[in-house]
């Protein structure tokens, strides 16, 4: 599982050093805020249309081959990204990005892999923390290199020095990582016939309470998305930020990410369970989400994106580890390929959405209608609880009148005459 960790974290380390700057990125080639939250979306778009056949290929193959290809991909794309002279260059470069994005649900299959179900959610918290982890320093730096000043920025050094962080993980991979999934579980998985999107989706929405699940990570994704993609231009029209100050505020999102997912999120799990843990996420994005447009100085801003942080921290776990538990060992691949195809549509027209916002309403409307849809996230997140209450209840009362049965049909097997 270490060796997974730096894998990942070295690899959104890269991930992190562009984020912050791709908002500035674009308005440098004179892109407007809607064109710029489609190339935050082009990248998730790429992701969506990959992310089934890696989960599919990484239950045949293994996982480790998956993160082999998808990581040398990535290394390809922010090369290209470094080296970008017009706007259509840069969508180019992070649609490919995305289309070799296999790395992160094919990550939390490998979790899922040599977990127990005592430990699942810690195993997606650390891997959660990784991502955290790549977020401090990533954005830090990426802010660093590119500089204060929009006007000025550096934005090829940041997207060289992140296809030297992949490139990185990539060599780990390839010498380090053993292969997590069994030979007879890759057979398996092999056997059954290949079923495309739609059907793969209609497979897991029939999975007992994994339809609503995957509903829950679409709208918190959706509005999450949509916060990340404004943010840099809200932070430039409000509080007059670049890239730099983007990056260090990025950073601090993820020390509280690494904090929570790393450490937290295990114990908060075993107290509270996975769908308490749903609904104090939403509630807790939704808090978040509304005090943003009324931050003008660097102090409220911080507790905004500390309530922010806790939220998201918390619900992608407990909803990841939902999701793995109810699904078959052999089917793990292609479920969290599902649900990740669920959270990557959501980063592709959630920036949109927010995009329009920003544009035409202004750019507080992203997070005051953000701040809505989490509200109706608690809702759904507590009537999931309220299901599986009733489900268990109903179990109970089963398995009591079975075993009432049972006894009912012994005592009249012993009292029945003997010929």
């Amino acid at each position: 599982m270490l060796i997974l960790f730096l894998i990942v974290f070295i690899d959104l380390l890269g991930f992190g050093i562009i984020i912050p700057l791709l908002p500035f990125y674009g308005e440098h080639f004179q892109a407007d805020p809607f064109t710029v939250s489609l190339i935050m979306a082009i990248y998730s778009l790429g992701q969506f249309v990959a992310a089934p056949f890696w989960g599919r290929l990484s239950d045949t193959i293994g996982r480790r081959p998956v993160l082999v290809i998808s990581l040398f991909g990535a290394v390809l794309s922010y090369i290209w990204l470094g080296f970008a002279t017009t706007l259509w260059m840069l969508f180019a470069a992070r649609l490919v990005g995305g289309l070799m994005a296999g790395n992160i649900s094919t990550a939390f299959a490998y979790i899922a892999d040599i977990t127990t179900v005592e430990n699942r959610a810690k195993g997606m918290g650390l891997v959660g923390a990784a991502f955290g982890l790549g977020f401090i320093a990533g954005p830090a730096i990426g802010g660093i290199l590119a500089g204060p000043d929009p006007l000025t920025a550096d934005f090829q050094t940041p997207a060289l020095v992140a296809a030297a962080m992949s490139f990185v993980a990539f060599v780990l991979t390839v010498a380090l990582l053993k292969e997590s999934l069994s030979d007879e579980a890759r057979a398996k998985a092999a056997l059954k016939p290949r079923t495309n999107r739609l059907v793969q989706l209609q497979t897991a929405l029939k999975r007992p309470g994994i339809g609503l699940l995957i509903a829950i990570s679409f709208l918190a994704t959706f509005v999450f998305a949509g916060m990340e993609t404004t943010f840099a231009m809200w932070s430039r029209r409000q509080l007059g930020w670049g890239p730099e100050q983007n990056g260090y505020l990025f950073a601090f999102i993820g020390v509280i990410a690494a904090i929570l997912q790393g450490g937290a999120v295990g114990r908060l799990t075993k107290r509270f369970g996975e769908g308490n843990l749903i609904v104090q996420g939403a509630l807790a994005l939704a808090v978040g989400m509304m005090m943003i447009p009324f931050c003008t100085s660097v102090g409220p801003l911080m507790a905004a994106m500390v309530i922010v942080a806790y939220g998201f921290s918390v619900i992608n776990p407990a909803l990841n580890s939902l999701i793995s538990l109810r699904s078959d060992s052999a089917e793990q691949g292609m479920m969290m390929g599902v649900a990740r195809s669920a959270t990557t549509l959501a980063r592709v027209v959630g920036p949109a959405w927010a995009g329009v916002l920003f544009a035409q309403l202004g750019k507080e409307w992203p997070y005051y209608a953000g701040m809505v849809l989490m509200v109706l996230v608690a809702y759904l997140g507590l009537k999931s609880l309220k299901d599986n209450q009733q489900a268990k209840a109903a179990a109970l009362e089963n398995a009591k009148l079975q075993s009432a049965n049972g006894a009912r049909l012994d005592d009249e097997d012993k009292s029945a005459p003997i010929d």
